[in-house]
């Protein structure tokens, strides 16, 4: 996945850090980020969603808000519509690049930033907040006893996450009067609303209110029990695979014409956890599938072993090549059922030459049709031997590799 490092100009002239990842393979949508407050746009959960939506054609530009992370600015200064400001930059930034956000990620605080903004800016399709407060005055709650001295000075240090933040005033009177119900009866976008129903930092409550409030196309999804960082890895990637195929549904992603002589197109298989074995699998826009290995040899057992792909391809192609020609001769054939299983044996007891092991497919076919004569059900089953992939496996195949710039 191709990251470029960006800046932009945020809501007061600062520079603002950005990375903008890019998909491998073929630019179907374009996504913006917004992290969570006082946090940045590299902790681990914005990466992992970006990466994952990446996987998957969307383009995810994630940023550090005014003051924070690499970007300029005073923290002290910035208030929740500071950070809405933010975004709204950033989305016209996106859009002088010719890659018009059509959805809106927010994390947080910053899940009510881009539902305001989504207000403010032409061309969103679709919002997604995880953990996001109804009221953003609730990440007041983190420094309460720092209120006082806030309102007497002006502005006071408090501590966050380990990490010593100055507060200003107008922070506190900025979220103190700013509620999303009205924003979000007005909300021209699909909304996906994910939270964790354990979160400890934003009660589930705020999701309630969240949805309530807004119109439909609306869908509510349970993070389970994530924490209100989404730091583990699965809870990242199952955000980012709902995200985007709830987006699906709402961006016009455009799917690119295959390249000359390869009907089926490209699949690209990315690494999705380079700690593991799990990958990314997709063809064209809106297949995705995950690979992976069993637990017993070191992987998750999230999706499907490679051996597991190439059975399926030799159980799908077997199904539907029986079928074309149930259909062809007009027999009353009313279900097809394959079962393959892999092993690898040695050659001699699959009666061939040599006495290396080879890879051996067991396929059971099972033909439903009460109407089907003997007669048929063996011509069925030589038919089954013309599939493409049956054929393909029986040959050597040639294989031709080549290192990407």
């Amino acid at each position: 996945m191709p990251s470029k490092e960006i800046t932009f100009t945020g809501h007061d002239g600062s520079t603002l850090s950005a990375r903008l990842d890019m998909p491998a393979g073929p630019h179907l949508a374009t996504a913006l980020f917004a992290h969570c407050f006082t946090c940045g746009k590299d902790i681990p959960a914005a990466r992992r969603i970006a990466g994952r939506l990446a996987a998957l054609g969307i383009a995810v530009l994630r940023f550090d808000f005014t003051g924070l992370g690499h970007s300029e600015g005073e923290f002290a200064n910035t208030s929740f519509s500071s950070n809405v400001e933010d975004v709204v930059a950033a989305a016209r930034w996106l859009d002088s690049e010719g890659m018009a956000p059509g959805l809106l990620v927010g994390h947080s605080l910053g899940g009510a930033a881009v539902i305001r903004a989504a207000g403010m800016l032409e061309g969103i399709k679709a919002v997604a907040t995880i953990g996001a407060p109804f009221d953003p005055s609730h990440v007041t709650r983190h420094f309460a006893d720092a209120l006082p001295e806030i309102e007497a000075q002006g502005a006071a240090e408090v501590c966050l996450g380990g990490r010593p933040f100055t507060i200003g005033k107008s922070f506190i009177e900025d979220t103190g009067c700013d509620m999303l119900g009205a924003v979000l009866g007005k909300l021209r976008a699909a909304l996906l609303v994910l939270h964790a129903p354990r979160d400890a930092v934003v009660g589930i409550d705020s999701a309630s209110q969240i949805f309530m409030a807004a119109k439909h196309p609306k869908s509510f999804v349970s993070l389970d029990d994530a924490d209100h960082l989404i730091s583990r890895p699965q809870d990242a990637e199952y955000a980012a695979e709902i995200i985007a195929s709830w987006a699906a549904r709402y961006l016009e992603r455009r799917t690119p014409a295959p390249p000359a002589g390869t009907p089926e197109g490209i699949v690209r298989v990315s690494e999705a956890d380079r700690d593991g074995f799990l990958q990314d699998v997709t063809s064209g826009s809106h297949l995705h599938l995950l690979a992976d290995e069993p637990l017993a040899y070191g992987g998750t057992d999230r999706g499907m072993s490679p051996y597991g792909f190439l059975a399926a391809g030799l159980g799908a192609c077997t199904s539907m090549t029986i079928r074309m020609y149930a259909r062809k001769k007009k027999w009353p054939l009313e279900h097809v059922e394959v079962d393959v299983s892999h092993q690898k044996v040695h050659a001699q007891d699959a009666a061939a030459s040599g006495s290396e092991k080879i890879d051996t497919f067991m396929r059971r076919i099972v033909l439903t049709g009460p109407d089907l004569d003997d007669d048929q059900r063996a011509r069925l089953l030589e038919i089954a031997d013309r599939c493409p992939v049956h054929r393909t496996l029986e040959r050597t195949s040639h294989i031709e590799t080549e290192l990407a710039t």
